[in-house]
Formats: C-alpha cells, structure tokens, sequence
C-alpha cells in the first residue's frame, strides 16, 4: 500500500489480523502465522480472546453463520477487539480470487485472516465493523426474530388445514390456537420492551405515515445504524438503493441487490401502506409511474425514500416534518 492515510496503512498492516471459522462446536482461528481450534463454548471463547489480546490483534474478521457468531463476536468486543462479521457470498468471493478453492475450518480461517488484512488497511474500513451490541438491542432482535418464525410456522399450518382431512383437522387447529397464543405473548413482549427502552424513538418515528409497530421493531432490531449514516448509505445497506452495472460502452440497467432482507421486507409493506395514505409518497410513487417506471421499480424508489427519511428523522430525533420532504425528490 503506497498511500498512507495519517499512517493508518502503516499502522494497520505491522499489526496481526485475524480470521475465525465459526460452527456449532468449533472456533477455527488463524492469526499471523498461527492456527488454533478453540471450544465453542464460554470457557473457548475466553481462551481465543485472551490468545488475539496476547498478540496484540488489530482486527478479527468472522463469517455470519445463522447466529452461532454472535456470542462470539459480541464477547471479542466486549475485550476491545474490532470485529467483522461479513456475508459468507463476499468471504467466498475473495477466496476465489485467491484461487483458493479447496474448503476446510483450517482454509476458511487463513482465507478470513487474509480478508482480515484487506479490511484492516482499508481507508474506510469502521463500514465494516460490526456496531457494538447493547443487550436491550439484543433482547429486541431476539423477540422480532421469535415473532418471526411464529408468523412462519402459522402460515404453514394455515395452508394445510385447508387440505388437512376431516381426520387431521383438529390437530392443525389445536396447533394454530397454540401459535396464536405464543403469538400474542410475543406481541405483549415486544410492546413492554419498546416502551421500556424505546419509547421516544418510536414516538417521533411513528409520526410518518405508513410506518407501524411491526416496520418499527424490525428497524430498530435489525438495523442499529439507523441514524447513524448518510442516507445513500444506509440506503445501500438495506438493499434498496440502485446499484450501476456499466462496462465500456455498456451502460445496464441499475437494479437493487443485497441488504438486509428483513428490513427490507418490513419497508416493503410499509411502503404499500404508504403510497396511499401518505400523501407525499403517494404523489411521488404517481409521478413515477406517470413516468413508465415498472410499478414494482416505483414502489422500491418510495421504499429508498422512506428509509432515508426515517434515517435522518432518528439522526435529528425529530418527527417528520413534510416540509422538508419533496415528492420530486
């Protein structure tokens, strides 16, 4: 790296980087020239924090695997240690790249490791670190992620007692009472939890129109860098911002791709709730369509838009003011 910003590259690139294969009972970790295989257990993860603080490690690069890293990573931050988790797509990528196409624990650490570096020199490299958890969030994500897998279980059910036999029928409905009650029981939870914890967020965010109780959780839950970034940003990080696909003289057609898929199906609703009862993105949803834009095209635009305004809305704290908000935009 020749340029060297204020001597973070210097800096970043004499320290040692990590990288962790995380499973359900292993902890694969390579740092410098050094591999070791660590318990997936409380006792294995104070051994692997107290080895990466020992070496001194600037950074710790993880994949996210369905929420077997998220103890892990939240007590690695909990040392000091900056942490990374990142979309096992681009961590499989960069592999490639390498020409590494052989998958081990042992290959996959040394692959994170070695990603580990490139993000450590990297001029903006706090995008990618993983934000601090604070346990009332945690407890937040847990419950929308709970309602969730309610929400989930019951449709199934629902679409098989219209086929179950006269036999089978009430047992699918002895299950669907259970899950509307466990439904209800989260439902309670969360609310008690948003007004314990959340309750002037959620005042000032519920003031623009089309967004409910269900949007706000799941914002609140799964996206943490809520206010905390330019709109384009947080945009792009939720999965709705136009992305360019331009080659030469090719010039393709932008299209949406990645994010968060949870936020981005709650935004989803809000937006059809939107596009009629709030009066400026109804008029800039028709502007659009006016203008040829597919209809599913339109309604992404007005999902970027909402969630820019939600974003500068929780980085003000203030309510939403339509004012400031044009349809033209």
């Amino acid at each position: 790296m020749n340029v060297h910003q204020q001597g973070r590259e210097t800096t970043a690139a004499s320290r040692i980087n990590a990288g962790i294969d995380v499973c359900k009972q292993w902890l694969d970790a390579c740092w410098g020239d050094r591999s070791q295989r660590f318990h997936h257990d409380a006792e294995g993860i104070r051994q692997l924090a107290a080895a990466l603080l020992e070496a001194h490690t600037d950074l710790v690069v993880m994949e996210a695997t369905g929420g077997y890293e998220v103890a892990a990573a939240a007590a690695l931050q909990a040392e000091g240690l900056a942490v990374a988790v990142l979309n096992p797509r681009q961590t499989r990528d960069f592999a490639k790249s390498l020409g590494v196409l052989a998958k081990t624990d042992r290959v996959d650490a040394r692959v994170l490791r070695d990603f580990a570096q490139v993000i450590a020199a990297h001029p903006r490299r706090e995008r990618y670190l993983r934000p601090a958890p604070d346990e009332q969030r945690v407890q937040l994500a847990a419950l929308v992620m709970r309602r969730r897998q309610l929400v989930d279980m019951r449709v199934a059910e629902a679409n098989r007692l219209t086929l179950a036999h006269k036999a089978a029928r009430k047992s699918v409905e002895a299950i669907l009472a259970a899950l509307d009650e466990q439904l209800a029981q989260v439902d309670s939870d969360i609310d008690q939890h948003m007004r314990e914890h959340y309750k002037e967020t959620m005042a000032f965010l519920r003031t623009l129109k089309g967004v409910g109780r269900v949007t706000l959780t799941t914002l609140l839950a799964m996206l943490p860098e809520l206010g905390h970034l330019r709109g384009r940003s947080i945009a792009a990080l939720v999965g709705v911002a136009p992305l360019a696909r331009d080659s030469g003289q090719r010039h393709g057609r932008r299209q949406t791709w990645g994010g968060r898929h949870e936020v981005r199906a709650a935004l989803y609703m809000a937006a059809l709730s939107a596009v009629r009862h709030n009066p400026i993105l109804r008029q800039f949803h028709q502007r659009l369509i006016a203008a040829g834009k597919p209809p599913k095209v339109a309604l992404v635009a007005c999902m970027r838009k909402m969630v820019v305004i939600l974003n500068a809305m929780a980085r003000d704290h203030a309510s939403w003011d339509p004012a400031r908000t044009t349809p033209h935009a």
